[in-house]
């Protein structure tokens, strides 16, 4: 097979486990490594499985060890005790980190983000039930119609002395728990006082919705069509239908270890830069619904995994499809660059649900976890062109929040005060002007 090395033409490139490589590149006098990786067996972990499995980090001098982990603690406690190099890493931990929240926060940064895309909401079919039945719901309602929904089921458990709603999220510096709650406050549920949420493992929760342990879940693809398809619940929004552009993951790192390692940082980049155009090529899906379908990496139905990276949703146990266009962009529209303003974003919403209160110093905290300046000394030409670090949100068409809020970094104060509903008490903003 014709190996393609031009970087215009790396998405064609039809590698294969042990097909034939050019000779690396010159890997200067740091030389060959082997950088041991942490990641979670999400579809999204896409990139680091493409760089290592088909040739893209060995044609950098690099092998990666990919570790397959349990819990997002355990990665994120695994790079800061040393026994990972790098992690496959929730968009939000770099930014928890170096503000000093949550448990054992060691400062870390994010130099590439691994693309867009794949989380969705799911409901047990229970709830759904009554959201039909309550919330006169005709089964095609969009994301907003089915929070507000919910949020009447909620209102009539409230009203009944019925236990409040637990949701399971995967971690609480996570895309998923702002999704999550944005979409249930977008709709008029208070997520800390109206229903309960919970910390669950991504392959974990599909048993426990089965199992009625949790009433539904925001969670990473594959996990929200495993249990479509088992029939235990019904998938009610998509990551797109919350904000198409929300930060997903990263390759996270500490910034020492960076400082120390910076050729090997840009191979690494180059590398990821290179399996994520292959990853994002239509004609390279089989293959890659193939690989993500190994035991050792996702270890889910290889036929899920395809409509998953398609798309094509069963939402149901009744089988009602659902297509997603661009669930999944691994590369195209600058999916791997680490934007300022989105680590920004997530500030935002740190402050808005009372993880951390919003200061000028944490502001200058969070840009330091995203490290564009790296992603684009690696790319150098190849890198796209530097954009607006201090755009607005939300107002590109078919990128918009689902309630119809823009988000101005430079106006983070007032941003977060908009929301009727946001956490109050110590973490209420300052009176300083941000």
């Amino acid at each position: 097979m014709k190996i393609v090395t031009d970087a215009d033409n790396f998405a064609g490139a039809k590698l294969a486990p042990g097909d034939a490589l050019p000779a690396p590149v010159s890997i200067g006098r740091e030389g060959a490594r082997t950088l041991r990786a942490g990641f979670i067996p999400l579809v999204d972990a896409a990139v680091l499985i493409v760089a290592a499995e088909f040739g893209f980090a060995q044609r950098e001098g690099i092998t990666l060890d990919l570790v397959k982990d349990v819990s997002w603690a355990n990665v994120r406690d695994r790079l800061a005790f040393r026994q990972f190099d790098i992690a496959h890493m929730l968009s939000p931990m770099p930014v928890a980190a170096i503000l000093g929240l949550g448990s054992n926060p060691s400062p870390t940064i994010a130099p590439f983000s691994l693309g867009r895309g794949g989380n969705a909401i799911t409901l047990s079919n229970r709830i759904y039930g009554l959201m039909q039945r309550e919330g006169e719901l005709a089964g095609d309602e969009d994301a907003l119609a089915h929070a507000r929904a919910l949020a009447t089921v909620v209102r009539n458990f409230r009203a009944s002395g019925k236990p409040p709603l637990t949701l399971g999220v995967t971690y609480p510096f996570s895309s998923h728990n702002y999704e999550l709650r944005y979409w249930l406050a977008a709709g008029g549920i208070d997520p800390d006082r109206d229903v309960k949420l919970v910390v669950v493992p991504p392959p974990m929760t599909s048993d426990a919705l089965a199992a009625g342990a949790i009433d539904g879940f925001c969670v990473g693809a594959p996990w929200n069509m495993v249990a479509s398809e088992r029939g235990v619940g019904r998938i009610v929004a998509t990551k797109q239908d919350i904000w198409p552009s929300s930060p997903e993951k990263v390759v996270g790192m500490r910034p020492e270890w960076a400082e120390t390692n910076p050729e090997t940082v840009s191979r690494l980049i180059v590398a990821l830069d290179r399996a994520a155009r292959w990853a994002d090529a239509p004609e390279n899906r089989t293959a890659l619904a193939d690989m993500l379908a190994d035991r050792r990496y996702v270890g889910a139905p290889v036929d899920i995994i395809r409509r998953v990276l398609a798309g094509e949703f069963t939402i149901d146990r009744e089988g009602n499809r659902r297509v997603v266009k661009d669930y999944f962009s691994f590369h195209s529209g600058f999916a791997n660059v680490p934007r300022p303003n989105q680590a920004l974003w997530i500030y935002s919403q740190m402050a808005r649900w009372g993880q951390a209160p919003l200061s000028t110093a944490g502001i200058e905290a969070t840009l330091s976890a995203y490290r564009p300046d790296l992603y684009r000394e690696a790319l150098g030409k190849e890198a796209p062109p530097i954009g607006s670090d201090a755009a607005i949100e939300g107002i590109a068409p078919g990128d918009r929040f689902m309630d119809g809020a823009v988000f101005d970094p430079k106006g983070m104060k007032d941003y977060v005060a908009s929301f009727a509903i946001r956490a109050t008490g110590h973490s209420q903003l300052p009176s300083e002007d941000i």
